[in-house]
């Protein structure tokens, strides 16, 4: 069964080559169909290769070799992938929630000039991210891990006519580029140490290496700083928020189902080194708090519909590495899975919204759009649920799971953290939700007019995950519950070496479920708040032209951390870039050209005085010539 792992990555390559050959010239239709069914090819097949897991009690790992590929003295790997119930479940959300967003993207990209070049880059961005995962060794990864960094790159610029989106593109090209820096370097550092990049061997390698170990802990360190580029943690999540720029389709894929997710598998795969470095752990979960803490506070007071739920995300990738940190390893995967399910409603709900306003993303604009677009609101209020962690959404069990895995360890300060942030994201969900669909419609009468729910192509993905954003979170019930959750049973085999080095949940069922009930109380207070104010009285915020109070202004600039970036690294460096290439360019490079220019003329003046055409010229020349010969040989 595991060698059919090869057909899971294969066919959105095919799917990407005959969308790219073909171009214009295949009907829009066609391209969507070819593009769609490539992702539900490898949707059944990593549904198949699940199963087989799931049926194997997650014993049946396996590495299927496909073809020898680098041997270079002592390294020495192959094309090779790893079915096991990591990387299963991951097949699964890529492939799965990366077809809702085909499917959804045939309506909502069907008048784009692009269409067609649109769906070659997604069959693109899924081959990579499918090879990330799939991959049995870290230089695998690596390519999967550069790869999904240039479809981001293609996507998020995908409107390339306009400059300030080429500037998104880059941004997040470059801030890529700095943590993936740190990655390679990590890689570097564990063969040198250990001689080997293959999981297998790295893991069994470090078995007898004591805890703490320096080599260890700067190989995880680096490790991480590629973890943080990609999955937008402090400092390097401000790629994420600019990745709006991309069409709505790309922000559900990116955020969801792919890029962002790549930093939390790569620590939750390498959990067998991770945890031989507790200093690590603790800087991961600190990072994690601090960052879900920041993105809860802008998405306070954003208004960009788009905006609100990319500075979610980063909140909410945050509490993943605070999961991963305490050595939760579980409980991190199974808020990416949860996670997928409502942030993809989400984002696919906001293009709905978009494309009903006319490209409209101001929620200012927008209020009572629950009438007009009822499959949208419906979807939409489930995944808002779910995020907000409120019994019996998916989010409720995967985030509370976090929360006791936090209280258990030995800082109840990141306990308090966690909360807190959970309570903020109640707040501005509901901000986000009642600003949107309650009330009275805010827009013009043009848009009013325009109002319509989006296509069936549209409305069945957002039905689909709306669902699964209600039901996803019952395979992962809480111990107090259920004394063996299916989806920690599943996974206990990629995390059991893991748990030799980390103190159990330490919870008995009375205090567990009392810190549910307390979440959940502090979640449904904060949104009675958000009712109170932007539907009981009201309240809108403050018009662009405001004159906003200090901290309001501070948060709604994003505490201004772009612009301080500006003038500390990015200004700095173009006036060295600018004089040094003035010196260099004009110069040296200049100058070496015009110099061989230069020489070359002369020396053309100088021969041409042997071919004058004067005679008497000539004639001297041969005499001089002859006087030569004379004095030389006698």
């Amino acid at each position: 069964m595991n060698q059919l792992a090869s057909l899971v990555p294969l066919f959105p390559l095919l799917g990407f080559l005959v969308l790219a050959t073909g171009g214009s010239r295949l009907a829009k239709t066609l391209a969507a169909w070819i593009g769609s069914g490539a992702i539900l090819l490898s949707f059944l097949v990593s549904l198949s290769l699940f199963f087989h897991q799931a049926g194997q009690d997650g014993k049946a790992s396996e590495t299927v070799h496909l073809f020898p590929w680098i041997e270079v003295g002592s390294l020495k790997l192959s094309m090779s992938f790893l079915i096991d119930p990591l990387s299963s479940l991951f097949l699964l959300i890529i492939t799965g929630i990366g077809f809702l967003i085909h499917v959804y993207s045939a309506g909502y990209m069907h008048d784009d000039e692009g269409h067609n070049r649109f769906f070659s880059y997604l069959n693109l961005f899924v081959f990579f991210m499918l090879l990330l995962v799939l991959g049995s060794n870290y230089v695998v990864m690596f390519v999967g891990w550069e790869g999904v960094g240039l479809c981001s790159y293609l996507l998020i610029g995908f409107w390339f006519k306009n400059t300030s989106y080429n500037a998104a593109a880059r941004k997040a090209f470059v801030m890529n580029r700095i943590g993936d820096l740190g990655f390679l370097l990590g890689m570097l550092l564990l063969f040198v140490h250990l001689g080997s990049l293959e999981y297998s061997q790295v893991f069994s390698s470090v078995k007898g290496t004591l805890s703490g170990d320096p080599i260890i802990t700067a190989a995880t360190m680096l490790l991480f700083i590629g973890a943080m580029g990609k999955s937008a943690q402090i400092p390097l999540y401000t790629w994420l928020p600019d990745a709006m720029a991309g069409p709505t389709p790309v922000s559900a894929l990116i955020h969801a189902a792919t890029m962002v997710t790549a930093g939390i598998y790569m620590v939750a795969r390498s959990n067998a080194i991770f945890v031989l470095a507790p200093d690590t752990m603790h800087i991961i979960a600190f990072v994690g708090i601090a960052t879900a803490l920041l993105g809860a506070v802008i998405g306070l007071a954003q208004n960009d519909i788009k905006k609100v739920l990319a500075y979610s995300t980063v909140s909410q990738l945050g509490l993943m590495f605070v999961a991963l940190g305490v050595g939760a390893f579980t409980a991190g995967v199974f808020h990416v899975l949860t996670h997928a399910f409502f942030k993809a409603c989400l984002f696919l709900g906001a293009g709905s919204v978009i494309h009903a306003m006319s490209g409209e993303q101001d929620i200012r604009s927008m209020g009572g759009l629950k009438k007009a677009l009822p499959i949208t609101h419906a979807t939409f209020l489930l995944a808002t649920l779910a995020i907000c962690g409120i019994f019996p959404f998916a989010g409720f069990f995967s985030k509370d799971e976090i929360l006791a895995h936090a209280f258990s360890s030995n800082s109840k300060m990141l306990w308090i953290l966690g909360l807190t942030g959970s309570v903020l994201t109640a707040f501005y969900m509901f901000r986000l939700y009642f600003l949107t669909f309650s009330g009275e419609f805010r827009g013009t009468d043009s848009q009013k007019h325009h109002l319509h729910e989006s296509p069936a192509s549209m409305t069945f993905p957002l039905i689909v995950l709306g669902v699964l954003s209600l039901i996803g979170g019952w395979i992962g019930l809480p111990k107090s519950w259920l004394e063996h959750p299916p989806l920690e049973s599943f996974l206990e085999p990629v995390f059991r070496d893991a748990q030799t080095h980390l103190l159990p949940l330490d919870l008995d069922h009375s205090t567990e479920n009392m810190l549910m009930a307390l979440a959940l109380l502090l979640a449904g207070i904060s949104i009675y708040v958000a009712y109170s104010r932007y539907e009981r009285e009201k309240q809108l915020p403050e018009p662009e032209t405001a004159s906003l109070k200090p901290m309001h202004k501070l948060v709604y600039n994003k505490f201004y951390i772009d612009e301080v970036y500006a003038a500390v690294i990015t200004r700095p460096l173009q006036m060295v870039s600018e004089v040094f290439s003035k010196f260099f360019e004009k110069e040296v490079v200049d100058g070496s050209v015009n110099l061989s220019g230069r020489t070359f003329a002369w020396g053309g003046q100088l021969l041409r005085q042997v071919q004058t055409g004067k005679v008497g010229l000539y004639i001297l020349f041969m005499v001089l010539a002859i006087a030569l010969a004379l004095f030389t040989l006698l």
